[in-house]
C-alpha cells in the first residue's frame, strides 16, 4: 500500500444456480460428472509446492457407489507432517512481506476459478467423494467457498484499516501482523466450504499452513488445492497432508513454532487438542490461538401459535439435507400438545416423498452417509430404538449398506425427553420428537436449554411474537445460531456468521470480521515528532 490505498467493497453473495431441467448447468455438470468417474485419480500430497506420492495409496470410493474407484490418495506419516512445517515456516517471512493487494488478488481469483472453469469440478468431487446431491454441493462448494474468499477479503480490508488517534505531536499506527509460527488447519468431510475456508482465511491474514483434511474430503480438497495453485498461490504458503490425527498432533502440538489451529470436527477430539496444547505451553514461542468449532444437538421448538406446515417443513429440510450430517441439523424436535399430530403426519407425508440413491440421478433428494463407521454407529442407535418401549420409529428406521451407505430418513418419537437420542449428538438422518404440553412452553425452554451440553444452533417457530421475544431470551446460551420461523442450518457467509458456544466450540463465527482477528496480532507503534530532551516535568518547578 506504499502508493495507493486500495479498496475491497462488500460483496454481494454469489448466486445460487437452480440446475432446472434443460440448463445449462444441468448439462454442463452432469458431463463433468461422468468424466471424474471415467478416470481414476492419483492424489498427491503438496507441500511446499511439490507434489508428494507415497507409495501408500488409499481408495476413495463414493459412500452411495462402494464398488467404484473414483482414486486414490497417498498417505503420508510423521516425516511429511515435518516437510510441511519446514515448507511452512521456510515461505513465512516472503508470504507475510507481500503487499496485501497481491496477496488479496490469489484468493479473488481462486473465487473467479470456483464461479466458473472450476464450478462443476468442485461441485462433482464433492457429489462424488462426500454423497451430496447437486443442490447441497452448489451451495457449498461453490457458493459458500466463493463467499469466504470474497468477503474475507473484504472484512480484512476494513481490519487493515482500523487505526487508533493520535495527539498533538505524535502519530500512532497498528500493524495487523500475521501469528509468529505456522497455523495448523484441520478440516471435516462434512463441508467444502469448510476445508477451504479453514486454511485460507489464516494464510489470506499473511500465515502460513498446514492442512490436515479428513480422509473423507480429500477428493475435493486436492481440487481446491488446485484452484489455489493456478489462482497464483505461492508454494508452502498452504500445505495439505494426508495423516492421521495422532501421527499430526505429536508433531505438531510439540513444535516450537505451533502458532494456532483453525479446527472443525468432534468435540472430543477438539478438547483432547487443548488439553494438549495446555500440557505443552512452555514448549512454544507464543500463546497458541485455538479456535475451533464442535458438534451440536440442534434443536426446533414449535410453540402452540405455531402454522404445522411450516413446523414440518424446517424439519424436512434441516433434518435430512445431506443425510443430517451437517453439525446444525435439526436432531431434536419438541412439539406443542394441540398441533403434534398434525406436524408429525404432514412430516410423515413428506418424507415418504423424499427419493434415495446415487448423486448423479438429480431426483434424489437423500443420498448415502459418509462411511461404514458412521452408518454403523446410525444403525445401532435406530435399531436399539426399534426394541425400547421408550421410543417408537414413526417413519424410516431400513438400513442398507450392500451398494452404499444408505440410511432413510428416520423419525423417532419418544416419551422421555432426556431419551437418548434427544440428547447424544448422531450425525445422521434421525430425528428425535418430543410432545410436550402445550400449556407448558416455560417448562419446554427449560428443557431444551438444558438437555445438551451443545449450544450451535436452534429455532423456534411460533406466530405469537411474545412467545418469539420469550424464546430468544431464555435461549440466549443455548444456540450461537438461531433461526426464527426458520429451519436451523442453511447460514449464509456475510449474513450469518456461523459458531456456537458450550460444547460446540469457540464461536469465532466463521464468515465475519470476529474469526479473521483471531489469525492477526497487532502491534501499536508510536511515533513522537519532537521527543523531549530532558526528564523534568513542569510539576517539579515550585516557582
Amino acid at each position: 500500500m506504499s502508493i495507493g490505498t486500495f479498496s475491497y467493497p462488500l460483496p454481494v453473495n454469489e448466486p445460487v444456480l437452480n440446475y432446472a431441467p434443460g440448463s445449462p448447468e444441468k448439462l454442463r455438470q452432469k458431463k463433468v460428472l461422468e468424466e471424474l468417474k471415467k478416470k481414476e485419480a492419483d492424489i498427491p500430497m503438496y507441500i511446499g509446492g511439490r507434489a508428494v506420492r507415497t507409495g501408500i495409496r488409499i481408495a476413495i470410493n463414493p459412500p452411495h457407489e462402494r464398488a467404484h474407484v473414483l482414486g486414490y490418495f497417498h498417505q503420508g506419516d510423521k516425516k511429511h507432517v515435518q516437510q510441511a512445517i519446514d515448507a511452512a515456516l521456510k515461505a513465512k517471512a516472503s508470504w507475510e512481506a507481500m503487499s496485501w493487494e497481491n496477496r488479496a488478488a490469489i484468493f479473488l481469483k481462486a473465487a473467479d476459478l470456483i464461479a466458473t472453469k472450476y464450478r462443476p469440478y468442485l461441485n462433482g468431487t464433492t457429489m462424488l467423494g462426500q454423497s451430496k446431491n447437486i443442490y447441497q454441493a452448489e451451495i457449498d462448494s461453490a457458493c459458500e467457498i466463493i463467499d469466504f474468499l470474497r468477503f474475507n477479503v473484504h472484512f480484512l480490508s476494513e481490519i487493515y484499516k482500523q487505526q487508533p488517534i493520535s495527539a498533538p505531536g505524535i502519530h500512532n499506527r497498528l500493524e495487523w501482523r500475521p501469528l509468529e509460527g505456522f497455523v495448523l488447519a484441520i478440516t471435516p468431510f462434512n463441508f467444502t466450504a469448510i476445508g477451504g475456508n479453514l486454511p485460507t482465511s489464516a494464510a489470506m491474514c499473511g500465515n502460513t499452513v498446514v492442512w490436515k483434511p479428513a480422509n473423507t474430503q480429500v477428493y475435493s480438497a486436492q481440487m481446491f488445492m488446485k484452484i489455489l495453485m493456478e489462482a497464483g498461490l505461492p508454494d508452502g504458503v498452504i500445505n495439505l497432508i494426508y495423516v492421521d490425527g495422532p501421527t499430526l498432533g505429536e508433531v505438531c502440538f510439540q513444535h516450537r513454532d505451533f502458532a494456532g489451529v483453525h479446527f472443525t470436527g468432534s468435540t472430543g477430539v477438539f478438547n483432547q487438542i487443548w488439553t494438549t496444547v495446555g500440557a505443552n505451553i512452555n514448549k512454544y514461542r507464543t500463546y497458541p490461538r485455538i479456535v475451533g468449532e464442535t458438534g451440536g444437538k440442534d434443536f426446533v421448538l414449535a410453540h402452540r401459535s405455531a402454522d404445522p406446515d411450516v413446523v414440518a417443513t424446517a424439519l424436512a429440510r434441516g433434518a435430512f439435507e445431506f443425510q443430517g450430517q451437517k453439525c446444525s441439523a435439526a436432531s431434536r424436535a419438541y412439539l406443542p400438545s394441540n398441533i403434534a399430530d398434525a406436524v408429525k403426519r404432514k412430516l410423515i407425508a413428506q418424507i415418504e416423498t423424499m427419493k434415495m440413491g446415487s448423486v448423479e440421478d438429480f431426483s434424489n433428494f437423500i443420498n448415502a452417509v459418509i462411511d461404514e463407521k458412521s452408518y454403523d454407529k446410525l444403525k445401532k442407535y435406530i435399531d436399539n430404538a426399534k426394541k425400547d418401549r421408550k421410543a417408537k420409529i414413526l417413519v424410516g428406521g431400513n438400513c442398507d449398506k450392500r451398494k452404499g451407505f444408505f440410511i432413510e430418513p428416520t423419525v423417532i418419537e419418544v416419551r422421555d425427553p432426556k431419551y437418548v437420542t434427544m440428547c447424544e449428538e448422531l450425525f445422521g438422518p434421525v430425528l428425535t420428537i418430543y410432545t410436550y404440553d402445550a400449556d407448558q412452553f416455560e417448562k419446554a425452554l427449560t428443557l431444551v436449554d438444558t438437555t445438551s451440553d451443545y449450544a450451535l444452533t436452534g429455532s423456534i417457530i411460533a406466530q405469537d411474537r411474545a412467545a418469539v421475544e420469550l424464546a430468544v431470551n431464555r435461549l440466549r446460551n443455548a444456540a450461537g445460531n438461531f433461526y426464527i420461523n426458520d429451519k436451523p442450518t442453511g447460514a449464509v457467509v456475510g449474513q450469518q456468521p456461523f459458531g456456537g458456544a458450550r460444547a460446540s466450540g469457540t464461536n469465532d463465527k466463521a464468515g465475519s470480521m470476529l474469526n479473521l482477528y483471531r489469525w492477526l496480532s497487532a502491534r501499536t507503534i508510536k511515533e513522537t515528532f519532537n521527543p523531549p530532551t530532558d526528564y523534568r516535568y513542569p510539576f517539579l518547578q515550585e516557582s
